[in-house]
């Protein structure tokens, strides 16, 4: 199982977070149509720009919640002090990511940053 975590500003676009989503399958070397699903902060799950572009890649939306990226922070790759500071896990995109594709889950490289949004590509144990 391949999953996109997203981490983003508030207010993000749509164009924002498929631009994310396309740098990171890009950075990983893997087909976006790849992809099995879009992960993100529970804390985000209204944001349109990220509930949007699952749409339109047509992938399930997972909202992950904050004990669960607390424990999938060991795994992160980079760490951002403003994340730290404001959600108590060193990246958004890659603790989704990595939680979402559940344990023994890598990723397969650090996060893809834009102007607001962040994508993170994590394997499953199972993939």
């Amino acid at each position: 199982m391949l999953i996109a975590g997203i981490g983003c500003r508030a207010g993000v676009s749509v164009d924002a977070v498929l631009e994310a989503v396309a740098a990171a399958t890009r950075e990983c070397n893997v087909e976006q149509r790849n992809i099995d699903a879009i992960a993100t902060a529970s804390s985000k799950g209204g944001e349109h720009g990220i509930t949007e572009a699952a749409a339109r890649l047509h992938l399930p939306l997972i909202l992950v919640d904050a004990q669960d990226m607390q424990r999938a922070a060991p795994g992160a790759l980079t760490t951002s002090t403003r994340v730290l500071a404001l959600k108590g896990v060193p990246s958004v995109a890659e603790t989704a990511a990595l939680a979402a594709a559940g344990t023994g889950a890598r990723l397969l490289a650090p996060r893809t940053a834009t102007a607001t949004a962040t994508c993170a590509i994590a394997r499953g144990a199972d993939a």
